[in-house]
């Protein structure tokens, strides 16, 4: 055999990846980054519980199949039970099975043109139809999204609250007002990722048991787990069940559960990371405004700063930060890539942006 004989649906795939990740560029510019702010991590890193668990643990042994014992402390977390809970190998992980275990070939999804890219790959990758739907103020559009729905009979409907990459949110009784019009064969994916960087009343106030939605959830963003991969999801338990025919049964590591079931109880330790970001999102502000910029409210762990003109003229700025050892990202579809997007960091890592800005702008207006 000369060659893998590929799937017709993958050998029609573009031969690219949702992101491009900081460790890449760094090789391609022969320089490591001075601040890592572009892929939304959190700096101030987990608890210190969760580093002692996870160095403290048998990495011999497979991890638990089940994450019973941090299924548990999750039921317990959102008053529920274990069986509403679904734990995988990070919010993009379980897309992936939920993808798979709703999308054949020709399926259609409904998703916001320039929301959350990794969703779109694997509808692309089971063959789904992907239709989108524009922002409306910088705000993902529910209602847009339910009416695009209902017209093309669409399986799964991708909502992130709080959105990236424009960090905006939906009080969570609006959307509940606004899924009276999601159709009835259609089932909300909503993205919680950054929801414990939110303002009290963002999360959706359903019980779990609502089989029109099933909510994702991150160790990654406000608890500072990004490379350990643990994300979960709620729902109801026939879908939660359903789950058990296609997820890896060895795909969560030992030691990951170990740390997330230890950040899990150290409430302490996320508010102290919570109150860094908010200090963090207020300086990001104040360089964009001493900058001539506009920076939009956020109720994410990083700030999207309106650049004033084109997605050329916030590319020309993102090269200029880059060149300058700030990583950073920017969304991708118009008329959201006017915009630069910057990552909540340390004082250390948030000076040199201060230092860099202006410097990266000065460049982008004589270009």
């Amino acid at each position: 055999m000369t060659h893998a004989r590929l799937t017709p649906l993958v050998q029609s795939l573009p031969a690219t990846v949702p992101f491009v990740g900081p460790e890449t560029q760094e090789r391609a510019r022969g320089a490591p980054f001075t601040a890592r702010l572009g892929a939304n991590e959190n700096v101030f890193g987990p608890s210190p519980r969760a580093i002692d668990a996870m160095a403290e643990t048998d990495q011999w042994m497979y991890g638990d199949p089940e994450s019973h014992d941090l299924r548990s402390a999750l039921a317990d977390h959102h008053q529920t039970t274990p069986d509403h809970i679904i734990v995988g190998e990070g919010i993009d992980g379980l897309l992936g099975y939920l993808v798979r275990l709703c999308v054949a070939q020709g399926d259609a999804v409904v998703t916001s043109a320039g929301a959350y890219p990794t969703f779109n790959y694997h509808v692309a990758g089971f063959g789904g139809v992907l239709h989108t739907v524009p922002y409306k103020d910088d705000h993902e559009d529910p209602n847009a999204l339910f009416s695009e729905a209902a017209e093309v009979d669409a399986k799964l409907v991708y909502l992130a609250n709080p959105d990236n990459p424009m960090g905006s949110w939906h009080k969570g009784g609006d959307l509940v007002e606004a899924m009276d019009a999601l159709p009835a064969e259609s089932l909300l994916v909503l993205d919680e990722a950054y929801v414990d960087c939110a303002p009290q009343g963002t999360a959706l106030p359903l019980a779990f048991s609502d089989p029109r939605v099933i909510r994702m959830r991150t160790f990654s963003k406000a608890y500072g787990m990004a490379g350990a991969r643990v994300g979960y999801a709620l729902a109801d338990p026939a879908l939660v069940s359903a789950f058990d025919r296609v997820r890896n049964h060895f795909g969560m590591n030992r030691a990951a559960q170990a740390g997330a079931l230890a950040a899990l109880q150290d409430p302490d330790w996320l508010a102290q990371t919570v109150a860094s970001i908010d200090i963090a999102r207020t300086r990001i502000a104040k360089i964009s405004t001493d900058n001539g910029l506009k920076p939009l409210h956020s109720a994410a762990n990083f700030v999207t700063i309106d650049c004033g003109r084109d997605g050329a003229f916030a590319k020309a700025v993102l090269d200029g930060l880059v060149a300058r050892g700030i990583f950073v990202r920017m969304p991708f579809v118009a008329p959201q890539n006017r915009c630069i997007r910057i990552s909540c960091g340390t004082q250390a890592m948030l000076d040199a942006v201060a230092i860099a800005l202006p410097e990266a702008l000065s460049d982008a207006m004589k270009g």
